[in-house]
């Protein structure tokens, strides 16, 4: 597996945190195996593997030489840094279902109509939650736009390709929910501009119907 971390046990906790950072670790916790575990990890490497796999992938961690599988639950961030100050993991089995945000992609739209008449497709729903094995999770979702033609088309969930082996978490989830929209941003621009025109034209016109 490409995702792998090695992480240490810490017995560090609240402010005690702010030394273990300044030293270039990420204080992090795994949930889902008995006991929550205390840990940290180098930051550099830590910080590479969670680009890679994100909250979509497996990860195959090692905590103090002894393997386990997780997926990332959550990333805390600093607002003003943006660097990352803690983690949080669940703990997985391989044969175990489990739930992951995916990120939708879409792909072929250059071959479109729609392209073709310089519309615009504007994302509207960029990841959705899928539930599989560990080893079937996908890294991302791919959505065919080559058959859109108009302003009026749209992409829905149903229209999401999902892999042997994947659901959406959320069986309720309705098909008809747009992931992303075609639009004519020339004409929605000329629009602005007289609407914008008019505006100018009406103030101006109470202007000097003040002044008279």
């Amino acid at each position: 597996m490409s995702n792998q971390l090695s992480l240490e046990k810490r017995t560090v906790q609240g402010k005690q945190l702010k030394s273990l950072r300044r030293a270039g670790q990420i204080p992090s916790v795994i949930y889902g195996s008995g006991d929550p575990i205390l840990t940290s990890s180098e930051y550099i490497a830590t910080d590479k593997v969670l680009r890679e796999a994100g909250y979509h992938s497996p990860i195959q961690l090692s905590i103090a030489g002894q393997p386990q599988l997780a997926i990332t639950k959550t990333v805390a961030i600093d607002p003003v840094s943006r660097r990352i100050i803690s983690i949080e993991f669940q703990a997985i089995s391989a044969d175990e279902i489990v739930e992951a945000t995916t990120p939708i992609r879409i792909v072929n739209f250059d071959q479109s109509e729609a392209a073709k008449l310089h519309l615009t497709i504007m994302p509207v729903l960029e990841e959705i939650e899928v539930k599989a094995k560990p080893s079937n999770l996908p890294e991302e979702l791919t959505i065919d736009g080559s058959k859109l033609a108009s302003a009026e088309d749209r992409l829905t969930v149903a229209d999401i390709i999902l892999p042997n082996g994947v659901e959406l978490a959320d069986k309720e989830l309705d098909p008809t929910t747009v992931v992303a929209n075609v639009f004519d941003s020339a004409a929605e621009a000329a629009a602005r501009d007289a609407e914008d025109e008019q505006a100018e034209e009406t103030t101006e016109a109470v202007e000097t119907s003040s002044a008279e």
